[in-house]
C-alpha cells in the first residue's frame, strides 16, 4: 500500500473505533474555542474546562477581554500554567480582534496566525471545528502516532501538517486528528503503546518492524 492508501485506511479504521470525533475542549462560540485552545498549551483539556466557565462568564466577548488588564485574566487561569504569558496573549489577541476584525474570529489560517499567541495548531482547530474547512491539527498525539505509522520521521509540526494534508482526504482530516487524540490517550500511549489492542496495527510500520510482538 502507498502512504496515501494507508492514510485513507487509517481514517476508516479510526472512524469505526471512535465514531464520535469531537474536540474535548468546552466552548460555545469561536472566541471561546480560540481562548480555550491557547490555555491548553502545556495544560490538560480537563483543567482548561474547569477554569473557562468562570472566565467566560466574567469576560463574555472580545470587547470585554480587550478592556481587561492581564492581571485580571491571571486570577482565573493560574492553574493552567504559564498563566502570565497566556493572560497577556489573550488581552492582546482580543484587542487585535476588536481593532481589525470587528470582534469576529477570522476563518482562515493565514489571518488567525497573525493574532498574538496563536500558532498553526490552534488556527487549524478553529478553522476545522468552527468553520468546517479542511484542517490538520498537529499536536503531540498526531506527531507521535503518524510517526509510528510511518508517515514521517520528523518533529516539525508545520512540515508534518503539509505531509498529512497531502495524504488525508481533506473532508476527513479534521476529525481524523480528533480521533488521533482519543487513540493516543486510550491505546497508542507515548511510553507503552498497547499494540495488541490497536486498530491500526496492520498498517503500522512500527508494529510491522517490531516483528509483530504484542505488547
Amino acid at each position: 500500500m502507498t502512504d496515501k492508501e494507508r492514510a485513507v485506511k487509517a481514517v476508516e479504521l479510526l472512524e469505526k473505533e471512535y465514531p464520535d470525533a469531537v474536540c474535548s475542549l468546552t466552548y460555545t462560540d469561536p472566541l471561546q474555542l480560540l481562548i480555550a485552545t491557547r490555555l491548553a498549551a502545556q495544560c490538560t483539556d480537563k483543567r482548561v474546562n474547569m477554569v473557562t466557565p468562570a472566565l467566560f462568564e466574567k469576560f463574555p466577548d472580545a470587547n470585554a477581554f480587550a478592556a481587561a488588564e492581564p492581571e485580571e485574566i491571571e486570577e482565573y487561569i493560574k492553574s493552567c500554567g504559564l498563566y502570565k504569558t497566556k493572560a497577556k496573549d489573550i488581552v492582546a489577541m482580543a484587542k487585535v480582534l476588536c481593532e481589525e476584525y470587528d470582534g469576529i474570529v477570522p476563518d482562515s489560517i493565514d489571518e488567525l496566525i497573525k493574532l498574538p499567541g496563536i500558532g498553526r495548531k490552534t488556527a487549524n482547530l478553529v478553522v476545522g471545528d468552527i468553520y468546517g474547512k479542511p484542517a490538520v491539527v498537529v499536536d503531540t498525539h498526531c506527531i507521535r502516532i503518524t510517526a509510528r505509522l510511518g508517515f514521517h520521521n520528523i518533529k516539525d509540526a508545520a512540515k508534518i501538517e503539509k505531509i498529512l494534508r497531502n495524504l488525508l482526504p481533506p473532508e476527513k482530516s479534521n476529525d481524523f486528528c480528533h480521533r488521533l487524540v482519543l487513540h493516543g490517550r486510550a491505546v497508542c500511549d507515548a511510553r507503552k503503546p498497547k499494540c495488541k489492542d490497536c486498530c491500526l496495527k496492520n498498517i503500522c510500520d512500527t508494529y510491522k518492524n517490531s516483528g509483530n510482538k504484542e505488547t
